[in-house]
């Protein structure tokens, strides 16, 4: 067994759903994992981790609305708001969606079903530097 180890660093322009699974798939070809498993964590209270669908872009824009929709800006119960209006939203978006995805590795690809991907949901209105650690624990 071999552990593998990387961090990715994805800039976002604001909120929004950024796909990312190729970045990942990158790192298993150049580990040459062929069977195993990917663990994918992010360290931040303001982001999470999606695996939806990436065929169609009118579901990444429907998840988007629903987000907008379910957990608006500028409610008046709102306390945790000193970063802006967006910061009581992005940490409850943050706790409906993942921080941490495991993924099976087969025949060297991500097990991910045939119309899913790996997104980054941001969930702050202005640019930030997101960071996904990733382990990858390969067996043979």
């Amino acid at each position: 067994m071999l552990w593998n180890k990387a961090n990715l660093e994805i800039s976002t322009r604001g909120k929004g759903l950024y796909y990312f699974t190729n970045l990942v798939q990158n790192l298993l070809q150049e580990w040459e994992i062929n069977q195993g498993i990917c663990y994918l964590y992010m360290p931040h209270t303001s982001a999470s981790l999606v695996i939806s669908e990436s065929y169609d872009p009118t579901a990444k824009i429907d998840m988007e609305e629903y987000m907008e929709r379910n957990v608006p800006e500028n409610q008046a119960w709102y306390r945790h708001t000193s970063e802006g209006p967006d910061d009581s939203t992005s940490h409850i978006r943050a706790m409906l969606t993942d921080t941490s995805l495991t993924i099976p590795v087969d025949n060297g690809r991500l097990s991910l079903g045939t119309w899913q991907g790996l997104y980054l949901f941001e969930h702050r209105s202005r640019p930030h530097q997101r960071n996904v650690l990733v382990r990858c624990l390969a067996v043979e």
